[in-house]
C-alpha cells in the first residue's frame, strides 16, 4: 500500500475506542451500562437573574476557582448568553480589584 497506514477496523492491536475502559461498569452478560449524567442547568436562567452585576462578588466567586481562571461553560453549566455576561462582569470586577487576576 505504498507505505500508507490503514485506519480500518481490521486492526488487531487491541485497546482503543472499541474496548471499554478497565474500570467500566459491566452488567451480568458483559454489556457496558450507560453512565447516567445529570444535565447541567444554567444557574442564572434557573434563578431568573437577568443582570449580572460586577459588584456582586458573592455571585461571581463560584465561577472563579483558586487559580483565578474563569470556568468554561461545559464545566459551570451556564448558557452562552449568561457566560458572556459573566465574563464581562468578572473582567470589570478584576479591573476594580474586587476579584484577583491570579491565584497565589
Amino acid at each position: 500500500m505504498n507505505g500508507r497506514r490503514s485506519f480500518g477496523s481490521s486492526s488487531s492491536s487491541g485497546g482503543g475506542r472499541g474496548k471499554p475502559a478497565a474500570g467500566a461498569a459491566a452488567g451480568k452478560d458483559g454489556q457496558r451500562r450507560p453512565m447516567f449524567r445529570r444535565r447541567k442547568v444554567c444557574k442564572f436562567c434557573a434563578d431568573k437573574i437577568d443582570d449580572i452585576n460586577y459588584k456582586d462578588t458573592k455571585l461571581l466567586m463560584p465561577f472563579v476557582p483558586e487559580r483565578a481562571k474563569i470556568l468554561p461553560r461545559r464545566i459551570s453549566g451556564t448558557c452562552a448568553l449568561h457566560q458572556r455576561k459573566l465574563r464581562t462582569a468578572l473582567m470589570r470586577a478584576r479591573q476594580l480589584a474586587l476579584i484577583p487576576y491570579t491565584g497565589e
